[in-house]
């Protein structure tokens, strides 16, 4: 997981390729999303030791019908399957405002970051790799690593934990973590420049918990721990805050499904 961002990755549409269903197991609603809201604590920004509230969004789905191939995500609960879906992150704007270590900087722009996803569940165990290209605030790619360890303890629960690891471009470091000749002169707090180049920015651990307050209703709690590493480690930004990016938050989702025949 990439630190210090508004997290869509973790809300990702699952698109998992199954087989088409039959007519005689085609399901009543060809359609079924999770849809909510939930807020979460998070660093003000990349490399920061300030904590602020921001809302996230909660999407996923269940079910998916593409017309003459049939339903190409079922609701099957089979441990054993491959998927791809599309990743997205939103990495909200960065004003020098924000901070005394910011002053002098240059504001950096919000960035949308979309991307495919690739998973494999091997009954307890996911492993996936995420990429995604960068608009508006910085042009380059990222990329997230994971493994989630799974556990139901009951029917309605259901819990994920495991490792994380975050690769970054030239343009995502050097926007995020670098600091230009000009910056340094005008900085009160940075006497010299700084150039981040493209490598691992991060590793930690990542944990979520779902619980199905009823059929509709699913309650999600999640959270983790990022320790920047490597040029993002080394930035004077990150010096002046922190390599430790601890961020949790919880949200509800609302389940339904609908048909287009």
């Amino acid at each position: 997981m990439t630190p210090l961002k508004i997290t869509l990755s973790a809300a990702a549409l699952l698109l998992a390729f199954s087989f088409p269903a039959t007519a005689d197991e085609m399901p009543d609603e060809q359609y079924v999303l999770d849809l909510g809201v939930g807020v979460m604590a998070k660093p003000r920004y990349p490399g920061s030791d300030e904590v602020i509230a921001v809302p996230f969004p909660i999407i996923s789905v269940g079910r998916f019908f593409v017309p003459g191939i049939g339903q190409v995500i079922d609701g099957d609960e089979r441990v054993k399957r491959f998927s791809l879906y599309p990743s997205f992150n939103f990495n909200g704007r960065r004003d020098s405002s924000d901070s005394n270590e910011l002053e002098g900087l240059d504001d950096v722009d919000w960035a949308l970051e979309v991307g495919l996803g690739a998973a494999y569940r091997h009954d307890w165990i996911r492993g996936f790799i995420e990429v995604r290209q960068g608009f508006n605030g910085y042009s380059g790619q990222v990329a997230d690593f994971g493994l989630d360890f799974i556990a139901n303890p009951t029917e309605d629960l259901q819990l994920m934990a495991g490792p994380r690891a975050g690769w970054g471009s030239d343009d995502y470091m050097d926007t995020y973590f670098g600091i230009s000749g000009k910056e340094a002169a005008d900085s009160p707090v940075y006497d010299k420049s700084y150039d981040a180049g493209a490598g691992f920015h991060s590793v930690g651990l990542a944990a979520t918990a779902s619980y199905d307050l009823t059929e509709e209703f699913t309650f999600h709690l999640r959270g983790g721990w990022d320790r920047l590493i490597g040029e993002a480690a080394d930035s004077p930004i990150v010096k002046e805050g922190s390599a430790n990016q601890f961020y949790g938050g919880a949200g509800l989702s609302y389940e339904f499904g609908f048909s287009l025949d």
